[in-house]
């Protein structure tokens, strides 16, 4: 079993390049519900959250990147974990929109507990290290509120 195990890692290291980026990120989230009230139409309510984790950059070929991400996410009475998979383009060297879909677990979440969204996000690098986000996550389902994300990145 010890052997199959170092054989898997020195497959996936010789797989991973030396461009590969590993980094951290959190921030803040928005969230906005859009709640129907009888006759008065509807009401969205917006929520404050936290978010942190951290993420692969996979550098493809000519400015194009797959960068998953596994972040810890809390809104409220809700934490769950996010997990988008994202195809990256470098629009200039310092700019990145990033688009994919984003696997979502909720820990404490009613029946349904595994759902999966759209995220769309822009990326700004400061300096070689640190970075600004905004993502903008759509939920497809009536109980999947829409979320803004704001936060900052740093690549080891």
């Amino acid at each position: 079993m010890k052997k199959i195990f170092f054989i898997f890692i020195f497959i996936v290291g010789s797989i991973v390049s030396a461009q590969t980026e590993f980094g951290v990120k959190g921030g803040l989230n928005f969230t906005f519900f859009k709640v129907t009230e009888g006759d008065f139409g509807t009401n969205p309510d917006t929520e404050i959250g936290y978010y942190g984790g951290f993420f692969v950059d996979f550098p493809v070929d000519n400015g194009f990147h797959i960068q998953p991400e596994l972040l810890y996410k809390g809104i409220g009475d809700f934490r769950f974990l996010n997990a988008p998979i994202y195809l990256k383009y470098d629009i200039y060297n310092t700019v990145h929109i990033l688009v994919g879909p984003s696997l979502n677990y909720f820990f404490d979440f009613f029946v349904n507990k595994f759902k999966v969204r759209a995220d769309l996000s822009l990326d700004y690098d400061f300096s070689s290290a640190l970075s600004m986000h905004m993502k903008y996550t759509i939920g497809f389902e009536e109980l999947s509120p829409n979320v803004l994300f704001l936060g900052l990145g740093y690549r080891l």
